[in-house]
């Protein structure tokens, strides 16, 4: 049978005392949502998921514009059931539906293929957990044959039923058939006055419809987000979890606890990872990589034996096989790094490529540059790229040797070969094979006095 997938994420998030959706609050990198939607398309590419939004819903569809789906809004919210309801008729008539929240990030795809498999066609599915600590979730109602009968939200449970420690994910199976007869049947009659798909329990049994349970390898998975304490603590069991499957993958990190991945992550075999590295957007980490503490990769490609030294930050970067940055180093959006180059501390490179075997190592500002192959540029060197109006190139030739302290006002070309003097400000185009330098005469003074203070009167 064909498969539908709703997501629900209509509600105000209270309790996030935020100015921000709950669900474009971020998770590992990624807003709630998007980690939701993902996770339903994993499981039919084919078919959009059906997102039910409603407080703030021009600012959700704004910020997640990008996710492939249908977007329908709940314009009161007045209970999961009536969110449902105006899901319905962007869906097929046939087929099952299975139902998700924008606020419950990190249920796994394995898990819903699972749930989505075992559960019979005739029947309906609800996706259960065993709790620690049951506080604030419907319990699940058994007989005496351990079937499920019913659920009781907290609110409307007696004192034997909160005691029940499995509880309601509330992550649902259906035919589409019967959520187009049991929606309607669906009554407010509770302490919320709201319509609750729970009540499909209690309608499925009085028709004598299978009620088929399962439940998650992790209860984490299941777990929702109200406030910023359980997104912290969803938070870290993301990233412990995502650790753990890097170490299983043959990755090392040295202290587990101090890594952090946002985003889109790749990560090679034989990897190092030092702590406190973290590592957002879209990274890609090739073999036998290094990368030092206190390090920061955004949207960075990196390729073999690259050692990333300490307190790095490098920011929308490529940077080829065998090279040195850091320590202290900040390589900016738009660099490209062939392969054996170095570059050093307190250097930065912005929007410029860097061809093979080249140095960069002390104190020096690299911006809108095309620099040659094994290329030396000494301590201190400046592109002056900016004239307060507009970006300007320098280019420099394969093997050329830049002194330290030197200013490259550009545009400027530095040829093949070319020398280029300690403490030299360049404003014209520097021939190739050739020693260019430009400096003031130096002289010494006879008779000079360094100036003394003067002992103050008493």
């Amino acid at each position: 049978m064909s498969l539908s997938t709703i997501i629900l994420a209509a509600g105000k998030g209270k309790r996030m005392h935020s100015e921000i959706p709950k669900v474009l609050h971020k998770l590992a990198g990624k807003p709630l949502l998007e980690h939701v939607v993902l996770t339903a398309a994993s499981l039919d590419k084919n078919r959009q998921p059906v997102v039910v939004y409603g407080h703030q819903g021009e600012r959700v569809k704004s910020a997640l514009d990008y996710l492939n789906v249908t977007w329908v809004e709940q314009t009161e919210q007045l209970g999961t059931a009536h969110a449902v309801q105006q899901a319905i008729s962007h869906l097929p008539k046939e087929g099952r539906v299975l139902i998700l929240y924008g606020d419950v990030p990190l249920i796994e795809t394995l898990t819903l293929k699972k749930f989505i498999n075992e559960t019979p066609l005739d029947a309906l599915g609800i996706i259960t957990a065993e709790l620690p600590d049951p506080t604030g979730f419907g319990r699940i109602i058994r007989d005496s044959k351990n079937t499920i009968i019913s659920i009781v939200e907290e609110k409307d449970a007696n004192t034997k039923q909160r005691a029940i420690t499995e509880i309601n994910t509330g992550i649902y199976l259906v035919s589409a058939s019967h959520l187009q007869k049991w929606l309607p049947q669906i009554t407010n009659h509770n302490a919320q006055q709201e319509f609750y798909l729970t009540d499909l329990i209690a309608l499925a049994v009085n028709e004598k419809i299978p009620v088929h349970s399962a439940q998650p390898d992790e209860y984490e998975e299941i777990l929702g987000i109200n406030d910023r304490l359980q997104l912290a603590c969803l938070e870290r069991f993301y990233q412990e979890r995502f650790a753990k499957k890097l170490m299983l993958q043959g990755v090392t990190l040295l202290d587990p606890h101090r890594f952090d991945a946002r985003g889109d992550i790749s990560i090679a075999q034989d990897v190092v990872i030092d702590v406190n590295v973290i590592l957002e957007g879209n990274v890609k980490i090739g073999k036998h990589c290094v990368i030092g503490p206190n390090t920061l990769l955004r949207n960075v490609i990196l390729g073999e034996h690259v050692d990333i030294q300490t307190n790095s930050v490098l920011d929308g970067a490529e940077i080829g096989d065998h090279c040195t940055i850091g320590p202290f180093a900040r390589i900016r959006p738009g660099t490209i790094l062939s392969s054996k180059s170095h570059v050093g501390n307190f250097v930065e490179i912005k929007n410029s490529t860097v061809g093979i075997a080249t140095k960069i190592n002390h104190l020096s500002y690299i911006g809108d540059s095309e620099i040659g192959q094994y290329v030396n540029i000494g301590a201190g060197t400046i592109t002056c790229n900016y004239d307060g109006v507009n970006k300007h190139k320098t280019t420099i030739g394969d093997h050329a040797f830049i002194g330290s302290n030197t200013e490259l006002v550009a545009p400027v070309t530095v040829g093949e070969q070319a020398t280029i003097g300690a403490g030299s400000t360049i404003t014209r185009n520097a021939p190739a094979h050739q020693l260019t330098l430009c400096r003031g005469q130096q002289r010494s003074i006879a008779n000079w006095q360094r100036p003394t203070k003067k002992e103050k009167e008493i």
